[in-house]
C-alpha cells in the first residue's frame, strides 16, 4: 500500500516535469525548419478546428502543449500521419484535471472539426458535418489568425517514436470509447467477478493462499474494475510462462528465460514489428497521455523481451529494432535537460525494473555464443548511450573483465599441501 501510494505521488509530481519536458523534448536535436518545409505544410498540412474550448485549458498535440487563450480555435500545418491530441481542463485555481487524449491519423490537407462538450468537459466524439467543414475551408483565411502552427521542431522525434504504430494497431489498442485517460473511472466488481492483486487473480476463497501481508491488505480493499470501454486493449500477456506438461526443471528454465512468453505474444501479431508498435504505443500513452496503465504494460513488455535469451538467435532483427526503439524512448525522453534527474529514473526508485531488464539483456547477448555480432555491437552502443545519458552502470564489459582478471585483482591460485 505504501509503495503504491509513493509511486502515484511520484507520477503526479512528474506530470508537471513531463509537461515541461514535452515542450523541449526535441530541442536537443536542433532541427531547423526551413521556409520550404513551412510552405509545404501550409499547402499539405491538415487543420484541426477546436470550437468552444474554455480559456486556459491545457491543450497539446504530440510532444508540445499550451494553455489556450480566448482566440484559440485550433492547430494548422499538421503533417499528414499519426498524431496524439490531448487536453486537460483547468479550474479557476489553475489546477488541471486528469489528461484525456486520442490518436488520429490526419490525411493530406484534411480539415477535422471537434467541439467542446461542457457537460463532460471533453471534446465531443462527433466530427463536424460536411457542410460545416466546407464552411471553415472557405473561411480559412479569416480563421488563420486563430490557429496555432503545429510545432514542426518535434515532428522528426515524434515520427521516430511512433514509426511502428499502424492504423490497425491504433484501432486495436485504443479504448472502445475512444479516449485514452490518465485516470480511469473505476466501478465496483460484482461478487461473482474476479479481481487482481499484483497481477494475480484472487477471490475470497483463495485469500489465505496470498503470500505477503501487502497482498492480503490489498485483497481486503473493495474490488474495482475500469468502467467498460475505458481501458486500453493491449495484447494479453500469458499468465503461464511455461508450456503445458513442462517438467519441474523446464518450469525453472522458463522462469529465467521468457522466450516462451515472447513467442506466444509474437504469434498473436501479424508480424514481429507489431509488437514493437505495441511497445511504442504504450510508451507514448504514458509519456504524453500520462497513463499509468500504459506505463505498467510497457514495463512488462520490456521485461519480457529483455529476458528472452533463447529467442535472441531466431529473432535477431527484432531485437536490434527493439534496442533502437528503446534507445530513442530512454535517451530522447530522459536525456532532456529540463527534466531533473531523468523522467524514468524518477518514476521508479534506484536500480529500477528497466535497468534490471536491460542488464539481463546485455548479459545474454554478451555470453551468447550464437548471437549475431551485429546484435552484440548494437547492444554495446545502447549500453554506452544509457551510461552516458542516464548514469546507469551495467558493470564491466568482456574486455574490461579480462583486464581485471589479469591485473591487480586477478584470482590467486593456491596449492594445498599434498
Amino acid at each position: 500500500m505504501k509503495l503504491c501510494f509513493c509511486f502515484l505521488c511520484d507520477l503526479s509530481r512528474l506530470q508537471h516535469c513531463r509537461a515541461r519536458s514535452s515542450l523541449n523534448m526535441a530541442s536537443t536535436s536542433k532541427v531547423e525548419i526551413g521556409q520550404e518545409v513551412a510552405r509545404q505544410m501550409l499547402v499539405e498540412g491538415a487543420v484541426l478546428i477546436i470550437l468552444d474550448m474554455p480559456i486556459g485549458t491545457e491543450f497539446g498535440i504530440d510532444l508540445k502543449s499550451w494553455n489556450t487563450g480566448e482566440k484559440f480555435k485550433g492547430v494548422k500545418m499538421i503533417p499528414p500521419g499519426l498524431h496524439f491530441v490531448f487536453y486537460s481542463p483547468v479550474n479557476e485555481y489553475g489546477d488541471s484535471a486528469p489528461r484525456s487524449g486520442f490518436f488520429y491519423c490526419f490525411n493530406k490537407s484534411e480539415f477535422l472539426v471537434r467541439k467542446w462538450d461542457s457537460s463532460t468537459e471533453s471534446l465531443s466524439e462527433e466530427v463536424g458535418s460536411p457542410e460545416e467543414v466546407a464552411r471553415f475551408k472557405k473561411n480559412i483565411l479569416n480563421m488563420d489568425k486563430f490557429l496555432g502552427a503545429y510545432p514542426l521542431d518535434v515532428w522528426k522525434t515524434w515520427k521516430t517514436l511512433t514509426n511502428k504504430i499502424s492504423d490497425k494497431l491504433v484501432k486495436q489498442f485504443t479504448p472502445e470509447l475512444g479516449l485514452i485517460k490518465s485516470a480511469l473511472e473505476l466501478i465496483p466488481c460484482t461478487k461473482t467477478e474476479t479481481g487482481k492483486v499484483n497481477g494475480r487473480r484472487i477471490n475470497c476463497r483463495n485469500y489465505t493462499s496470498l503470500a505477503t501481508l501487502e497482498e492480503k491488505e490489498n485483497a481486503l480493499l473493495p474490488q474495482m474494475k475500469p468502467f467498460p470501454g475505458t481501458e486500453l486493449r493491449f495484447t494479453a500477456i500469458p499468465e503461464q510462462h511455461f508450456p503445458p506438461g513442462a517438467s519441474p526443471s523446464e518450469i525453472t528454465r522458463h522462469s529465467l528465460d521468457s522466450s516462451y512468453v515472447l513467442e506466444k505474444m509474437l504469434s498473436c501479431c501479424d508480424r514481429p514489428s507489431d509488437l514493437l508498435g505495441e511497445v511504442q504505443f504504450s510508451f507514448v500513452c504514458f509519456l504524453v497521455g500520462h497513463s499509468l496503465e500504459a506505463f505498467e504494460h510497457w514495463m512488462q513488455l520490456v521485461g519480457i523481451v529483455c529476458r528472452a535469451e533463447e529467442a535472441l538467435v531466431q529473432h535477431s532483427t527484432f531485437f536490434s529494432e527493439f534496442m533502437s526503439t528503446l534507445e530513442l524512448q530512454l535517451v530522447s525522453s530522459c536525456g532532456d535537460d529540463s527534466v531533473p534527474g531523468g523522467l524514468l529514473a524518477d518514476v521508479v526508485t534506484g536500480k529500477n525494473a528497466i535497468y534490471a531488464a536491460l542488464r539481463a539483456l546485455f548479459l545474454n547477448i554478451r555470453e551468447g555464443d550464437s548471437v549475431d555480432t551485429r546484435l552484440k555491437a548494437r547492444a554495446l552502443h545502447l549500453k554506452e548511450q544509457l551510461t552516458n545519458v542516464m548514469g546507469w552502470d551495467f558493470g564491466p564489459d568482456e574486455a574490461e573483465e579480462d583486464e581485471v582478471e589479469s591485473g591487480e585483482y586477478a584470482p590467486v591460485i593456491v596449492e594445498l599441501p599434498g
